[in-house]
């Protein structure tokens, strides 16, 4: 036996990192355990992060090749050096991973390397290679998060059919990409290799892209994309993926006629959601439910079946997302230190990084309606925004829904630039129950993006300026 913790975090991502470091600082005995061999879980190493690199990279790219020359800056002869672009993402994925090990030396967080295993409630088991190390701990946090999915008969060998993770270090441009599934993953992946010379084409299951999010805004973005070239096939089912002599054949059906069809490609990129990744941990004999979905099962205490074994992140319930795991992590380590630490789940913002970016947060009208709650809309284009239309950057709009007889705001969905930054006034709004009034009386500064967001509160009650 070698030491005693007050808590021992399972999982180095967003939830777990951002746990331990809150306990430490909360005065905890905390240790974090990883097997990866570095920080910063799935977001860091093979997702958020250098999937960020790829979409920033590759959107400079496409916008010198294309659109600088409109603007006065002439530019030839502009090539893509992919193994340059690669390099410089992974260098950016090995600072942030070096700057959570600072953090942890900072805070006085043991990061213990290895696989960790639930013995029992107070005791887990570190296994690195031929190593093994027990530990005792008077509170455990399980924050392994989560793992792609494939569909059946479509096996991921990450060399032709790939997850986000091979899509993150393809040695060359492929000249065709099917991309399975249009939710937030693989609309920013096809858009990194559509900018980059690929010809990308996305099978949905369902007959609109990125499910969740708000109607209006989903056929908005799907027309904003079909523009830059990306093709959809929606409502269609994907029966097969094929390799015939170094081709690959996706073979799918439309949902409502049962039409097969064929797409030949280099690629195909599966992109169809995620799972808890649970396996491994011992947990059917430490006695820590699970539901029907394969989530650990938790009360509003993050408390599972065991009550001093918390979850936190992909492992439970919500929005697959690096910030609630956050949020989820620090209000974890706030109520073991005896604090009322808390999540507000209907401030949780989401955002797609393509280009242009889309941004929610709170209820979609589809939700509201569903809810039968009575609401009010107001919308404001980019193209009425000053900055967006000087910046030659004016798609979009801000769509604000607000309760028809309090005015409370109820959910703020943007499509345009920057929205993935603007979309953090709008949750604080939100956070405080602010109404649409009180955004549209609140000033903002000219000439700006966020002046959209004035105009459409402004909306909401039928009085926009600009519009």
């Amino acid at each position: 036996m070698e030491e005693n913790f007050d808590l021992l975090v399972i999982g180095g991502g967003p939830g777990g990192y951002v746990c331990a470091i809150r306990a430490a600082q909360l005065g905890l005995k905390t240790g974090c355990i990883e097997s990866r061999g570095t920080l910063g879980g799935t977001c860091l190493n093979v997702g958020c992060i250098p999937s960020k690199s790829l979409l920033n990279s590759s959107e400079l790219f496409y916008k010198a090749k294309n659109n600088f020359g409109n603007l006065g800056i002439e530019t030839s002869d502009i090539k893509l050096n992919l193994k340059k672009m690669m390099s410089n993402k992974s260098k950016s994925v090995q600072i942030l991973t070096k700057g959570i090990e600072f953090l942890f030396k900072k805070n006085k967080v043991s990061y213990i390397k290895g696989k960790g295993v639930i013995f029992s409630k107070n005791n887990v088991v570190v296994y690195q290679g031929e190593k093994k190390t027990s530990y005792k701990t008077k509170n455990i946090v399980i924050a392994t998060g989560s793992s792609s999915v494939s569909l059946p008969g479509v096996k991921i060998d990450e060399k032709n059919v790939i997850s986000s993770t091979g899509a993150l270090s393809l040695e060359k441009v492929p000249k065709n990409l099917v991309v399975i599934g249009g939710g937030y993953i693989g609309l920013e992946m096809g858009s990194v290799w559509a900018r980059l010379g690929s010809k990308v084409t996305v099978i949905e299951f369902l007959d609109h892209i990125i499910p969740g999010m708000d109607r209006e805004i989903s056929k908005e973005f799907e027309k904003i994309l079909t523009k830059q070239g990306i093709k959809f096939k929606l409502n269609s089912k994907v029966d097969a993926v094929k390799n015939q002599q170094g081709k690959l054949i996706v073979e799918f059906s439309n949902n409502n006629n049962n039409t097969k069809e064929n797409l030949e490609c280099d690629k195909v990129l599966v992109s169809v959601g995620r799972k808890p990744y649970t396996e491994g941990l011992n947990l059917l004999k430490a006695g820590v439910k699970k539901d029907n979905k394969g989530r650990i099962e938790v009360n509003k205490k993050f408390q599972t079946s065991i009550t001093n074994i918390f979850a936190i992140g992909d492992v439970i319930k919500g929005p697959m997302l690096a910030h609630k795991s956050e949020e989820e992590g620090i209000a974890v380590a706030e109520i073991l230190a005896g604090q009322s630490g808390h999540v507000n789940y209907d401030v949780i913002p989401g955002v797609i990084y393509t280009s242009p970016e889309v941004a929610a947060v709170g209820k979609t009208e589809e939700e509201l309606k569903k809810l039968k709650i009575n609401y009010k809309v107001g919308k404001f284009p980019f193209l009425a925004n000053s900055r967006a239309k000087v910046n030659n950057d004016s798609e979009g709009f801000v769509k604000i829904l607000a309760d028809s007889k309090t005015d409370k705001v109820l959910g703020v969905h943007i499509i345009g630039p920057h929205c993935g930054d603007m979309i953090a006034e709008m949750g604080l709004a939100m956070e405080f129950g602010a109404s649409a009034e009180d955004i549209a009386r609140t000033c903002h500064a000219h000439p700006t993006h966020t002046e959209a967001i004035k105009e459409a509160a402004l909306a909401v009650d039928k009085r926009p300026i600009h519009f």
